[in-house]
């Protein structure tokens, strides 16, 4: 099972010497994947929880990708309606050749509502926008000449029944945030079902789950997968590994901006995990 980090690429501590020493770190201790997240213009919605600077990720990952030279570069998650979908499909595209074929493509479709706004996306049609857009995206991908995607990768996001659907029907995987392990439980096996009905394999299960390493034992069902003793958090892998994830997310970002401006708390959260997964 391969395991990847979420990447803050925004708040008051970001910068690119941070976001560099973010990816370098990452890769040094022996992670596959890192992942960064996606708004365009920070309205009062989003600057609640995701305070300027916000560092656009095609861009962020074009240049992280040349200050790295193995770990995979992938979104989580790109807001669909934001763009146009030749637009997207362009930049995936070229971003995933010049990394040497590094790009997942992990989308969603989006929350804020003053920033659909401002962008001038109708907010309410977000979902169906982001149906049609995944279509537009695959078939220029098929012009292999001109765009030469390589095979990019989808992780659909989501838990609605829509986001299943989609998932089933667009994605290479499905990427739930931040979910307890018996709601994954429950849920994965009826995804498996949706694709099923529509004739396709099921995708992959890759979700980014919450870190946050704790003193003493989290207890109780309402417990995130991630969050408590490093013992339940191996503990935790080993059961998503054992549901069938084939990558699983570590998001260290526990909703506080201010955590940017010291990172290294995150760091040594992540370095744990990497010691306990060498010493397996």
């Amino acid at each position: 099972m391969r395991l990847g980090v979420n990447v803050p690429n925004f708040g008051p501590g970001t910068d690119p010497g941070i976001l560099r020493r973010w990816a370098q770190t990452a890769e040094g201790l022996g992670f596959d994947l890192l992942m960064v997240s996606d708004h365009v213009v920070i309205t009062p919605d989003v600057a609640r929880k995701y305070p300027a600077p916000f560092y656009e990720p095609f861009t962020t990952l074009a240049w992280l990708a040349g200050c790295t030279s193995r770990i995979a570069l992938g979104t989580t998650v790109l807001i669909v309606p934001y763009r146009h979908p030749l637009l997207v499909a362009r930049m995936a595209a070229n971003l995933n050749d010049l990394s040497g074929g590094r790009l997942v493509l992990g989308v969603g479709v989006g929350w804020a509502r003053q920033e659909f706004e401002a962008l001038g996306v109708a907010h309410e049609r977000r979902g169906r926008l982001t149906d049609e857009h995944l279509a537009a995206i695959r078939a220029a991908w098929a012009g292999e000449h001109d765009y030469r995607s390589g095979g990019i990768p989808i992780w659909v996001g989501g838990n609605s029944d829509a986001a299943l659907r989609r998932a089933a029907r667009f994605g290479e995987a499905w990427h739930p945030l931040r979910n307890t392990l018996s709601s994954l439980r429950e849920t994965w096996p009826r995804l498996k079902d949706l694709a099923a009905a529509q004739g396709r394999p099921a995708p992959d299960l890759a979700p980014r789950i919450l870190l946050r390493i704790t003193a003493s034992p989290v207890t109780g069902p309402d417990r995130l997968a991630g969050e408590g003793t490093i013992e339940q958090i191996t503990d935790d892998l080993e059961q998503l590994r054992l549901l069938g994830a084939e990558t699983v997310v570590l998001d260290p970002f526990s909703g506080d901006p201010d955590e940017t401006l010291h990172p290294e708390a995150a760091w040594e959260m992540i370095a744990a995990v990497a010691a306990r997964r060498g010493a397996r």
